[in-house]
């Protein structure tokens, strides 16, 4: 177990576990049907209450599906498979690990709900410099949550959606 995984797994007072509502996920998938090819492998990292996963059947392509969910003692972080698609809710909080650990495994498409304010120029740089482009950015508002979330999907191939540059204008 790694340190992200022992501080999730050690947490007394999860507060960024969030469930999403059914009708995000089906956004979510709707959107994303456009980078699922048939036969592709599908992960849910972050099964939670398996509203994800159990939407798979979605696609209606072949797929075969797999998930991870630290409190049901399936550790992303320790996974090793070959995956071709990675889409879920992610914790917040170790975002930066997740995106390490999903750039690992090497799919075509890595599609993740987080929030917007989570969406960083350093992040976007990180998965540009691991071969991922932003081809998808949807934003969308879910009751409770704090402020707005995206729908991000990058793939391997594709040009980022959105521009940005590191000058500093004067």
């Amino acid at each position: 177990m790694n340190k992200s995984s022992e501080k999730v797994a050690k947490r007394q007072n999860p507060n960024d576990v969030f469930y999403t509502p059914i009708s995000a996920v089906d956004v979510h998938l709707n959107l994303l049907n456009e980078y699922v090819c048939d036969g592709d492998m599908i992960l849910d990292p972050f099964f939670g209450d398996g509203k994800y996963f159990n939407k798979f059947s979605y696609f209606n392509k072949n797929n075969s599906f797999d998930w991870t969910e630290i409190a049901l003692g399936k550790d992303f972080y320790d996974y090793s498979r070959s995956v071709e698609v990675i889409c879920s809710n992610p914790p917040y909080s170790c975002i930066d690990q997740v995106l390490e650990k999903s750039v690992s495994l090497n799919p075509h498409t890595i599609s993740y709900l987080i929030g917007f304010t989570n969406l960083t120029t350093k992040r976007i740089e990180f998965m540009n410099n691991h071969g991922y482009s932003l081809v998808k950015l949807h934003l969308t508002k879910i009751y409770k949550w704090f402020g707005m979330s995206a729908i991000c999907i990058f793939t391997k191939s594709g040009n980022n959606c959105i521009s940005f540059d590191r000058k500093v204008h004067r």
